[in-house]
This record gives C-alpha cells, sequence and structure tokens, in this order.
C-alpha cells in the first residue's frame, strides 16, 4: 500500500460522513482528497467535526462540482454519505466525471438508494421517484461476509438495523435452520438518526427512555426480505418492531422464531462459528453480546440460545451503527473492491467506555 488510493466524501456534515472522514483519514491504503457540503462548502471541514482536526487538517469543504473536478489518475475511491433519494442523482454525476477524466471510480454509497435491484422496489418504500435508476444493475446491496469476491463495480450498503438482522438471519436461512415467521426486535442508537435535531432525538426525550416507532413498517425490513431472498432463495415472514434507545451509538437486535430441527445451544452456536470462519470481524460469542463491546469499531459480536425443547431459537446480535452499520461496512467493502486488505484501516477493537 506505498502508493494510497484518493478518497472522495459527498454528503459530508452528518454523522455517517464523519465517521468516513475518521476511518479514511487514519486508512494506510487510501487518502482523504476532498469531502462536499452544498450547505457548508468553503467552510473548514474541522469547524463541523472539532474531533477531527488531527486528520482533517486545514481540509475545506467542497461543493459537489468542484468535488468531481478532484475525479483524476487511475483509480479513485467515492464514498456517498448524502440523504436518501439524493445520492442516486449525485453518484450518477461522478461517475459520468471518472467517464470524462479516464479514471476508474469505484462507489460504496451509504444511502439507501442502491439497496434495492430496481426502481419500481425503491419507490414503493421511498415513495419517490429513484434518481438514476440505470445505475442499479452494476450495483451490489449484501454484508462482505455473505458474499465472496468482488460481485460487481460498485456496492449499495445495507442500512445499519439491516446489517444487525442479516447478521444473524443469513446463516439462518442458508443453513436450512430456520421454520416459520421471524420477530425481530431491534434497539438503536439516537445518531441513527441523523444530526439534525428532531423530537425523538432531543436529550430529554431520549435519555432514559425506550420507545417503538414504525412497529411492523421500518423500511429496512423490505430491504432484508430482498436481501435474504437474493442470497439464500428464502423471503423470509419479517416481523420488525425498532426502538430508540437511551445512549449515542450502536445497535442490539434480537431475532427470534422456531427452528426447522430441534438444536442444543451449542450446536446452533457451532452452526454459526462454522459459517463465520475466517470473517475477521463477525464474533459468535458465549453468552449475549453487549453494546459497549463493540461500539465505535468494525466488530459484530453474536450470540444464540435454543429453548428447552430445542425448538425455540434466540439470535443476538450487537454492531456500532455507524461503524459496522454504515461507514466501517463501506471502508470494508471498498478495501476488497479496491484489492487492499479487507481489514486494512478497521481492526482497532471497540473503546469500551464511550
Amino acid at each position: 500500500m506505498s502508493t494510497r488510493i484518493p478518497a472522495l466524501i459527498i454528503g459530508g456534515t452528518g454523522y455517517v460522513a464523519g465517521e468516513f472522514l475518521r476511518l479514511v483519514g487514519q486508512h494506510p491504503g487510501l487518502e482523504l482528497a476532498g469531502v462536499s457540503s452544498e450547505s457548508q462548502a468553503g467552510t473548514a471541514v474541522s469547524a463541523a467535526f472539532p474531533h477531527l482536526a488531527p486528520v482533517v487538517k486545514d481540509l475545506p469543504f467542497l461543493t459537489q462540482a468542484e468535488l468531481a473536478t478532484r475525479i483524476s489518475g487511475p483509480r479513485v475511491a467515492l464514498f456517498s454519505a448524502a440523504p436518501h433519494v439524493v445520492s442516486a442523482g449525485v453518484v450518477a454525476t461522478m461517475l459520468q466525471a471518472a467517464e470524462t477524466s479516464g479514471s476508474q471510480l469505484t462507489v460504496v454509497d451509504a444511502s439507501s438508494d442502491f439497496r434495492f435491484r430496481n426502481a419500481a422496489d425503491f419507490e414503493a418504500v421511498y415513495k419517490q421517484p429513484h434518481g438514476a435508476p440505470g445505475l442499479l444493475p452494476r450495483f451490489t446491496c449484501a454484508l462482505p461476509e455473505h458474499v465472496a469476491g468482488i460481485p460487481g463495480p460498485h456496492v449499495g450498503h445495507p442500512g445499519c438495523f439491516a446489517t444487525s438482522m442479516l447478521a444473524g438471519l443469513v446463516p439462518l436461512l442458508k443453513l436450512g435452520l430456520a421454520d416459520g415467521p421471524v420477530y425481530a426486535t431491534g434497539i438503536t442508537g439516537s445518531t441513527g438518526a441523523g444530526r439534525t435535531p428532531i423530537a425523538t432525538t432531543h436529550h430529554p426525550e431520549r435519555h432514559s427512555n425506550l420507545f417503538a416507532y414504525n412497529p411492523l413498517k421500518h423500511r429496512h425490513a423490505p430491504e432484508v426480505v430482498q436481501i435474504c431472498r437474493d442470497l439464500t432463495g428464502v423471503a423470509p415472514d419479517l416481523n420488525f418492531v425498532p426502538h430508540s434507545g437511551p445512549f449515542a451509538r450502536g445497535i442490539h437486535m434480537t431475532l427470534q422464531g422456531r427452528l426447522a430441527r430441534p438444536q442444543t445451544s451449542d450446536q446452533l452456536r457451532e452452526a454459526f462459528a462454522q459459517f463465520y470462519a475466517g470473517r475477521e470481524f463477525m464474533r459468535v460469542v458465549d453468552g449475549a453480546p453487549r453494546v459497549k463491546d463493540v461500539a465505535g469499531s468494525n466488530y459484530c459480536h453474536i450470540g444464540v440460545a435454543t429453548s428447552g425443547s430445542g425448538q425455540g431459537y434466540v439470535v443476538l446480535v450487537a454492531i456500532d451503527n455507524l461503524v459496522k452499520g454504515a461507514a466501517g461496512g463501506a471502508v470494508q467493502w471498498m478495501n476488497r473492491l479496491l484489492g487492499l486488505p479487507e481489514s486494512a484501516g478497521l481492526t482497532a477493537p471497540a473503546p469500551g467506555w464511550i
């Protein structure tokens, strides 16, 4: 990695963009070459993210047009943290700029815009037209642990709740272990709602509180069902209830259902351990995983248990919503697409007490 590949970030003032800046700014194979923000163009990136001053230094925010001029040379990495529905159009513009300059641009999008296989499915969930439907066949949406090799030129990273559900669901379905409906309960930190304050993320409302929202109607559920169908041939009957938790970052996901055949807890744990063998960021743990053991890192901890009869199962998953569930998972994908070590820049352990 003696020659670092320039990396660009669009949508640069939100929490996910901040994580992209933190990870890319310390990456051994990527060089932070520009970040765009239409609202903050010309101002210092460190003014929006004071904690990142050591890595962003005197870098200013650029307009999207200015960022497009930074696409030059043989290879360029582009991460999108632009808002849902907006991202696709911006990515299309950047790919056109790459074609004009003769650069090979590799895109990993952390928005929702490239998570569905066709525009109709996207529009059914987001109730708005897709910004670049012609690009959808060029994007793959899955966790890197679930797809071998390089499945296509670009990736749409699954959502944060989706990441935690897929970590548990894909092994269950691919190994033929689950039978019948799946019941999922996910609790997320306040950073999952974005940087702009709203009533449900205001500290006095969120502190020492816990509440559900969009029960059985969350937009990540159809995304998870489609990805599971694509990867395993099974479209689960998924019943998902998301909750807002009284912490800043992290997701704790509980998946419950019935097994296709009786299993002990040890047998189910061994099945998961074998499924994820050699996958550095997936850790099958004894007992129940805890958010503080993964928050701030790209690691995913998974715990399992079965009922006394061996028919019922629970799979518990803990991730950081901003890292494994967004920027970290996206960097992991970019590493693979660019031929870099998949774990490059991502192996720092969780701080533990954030």
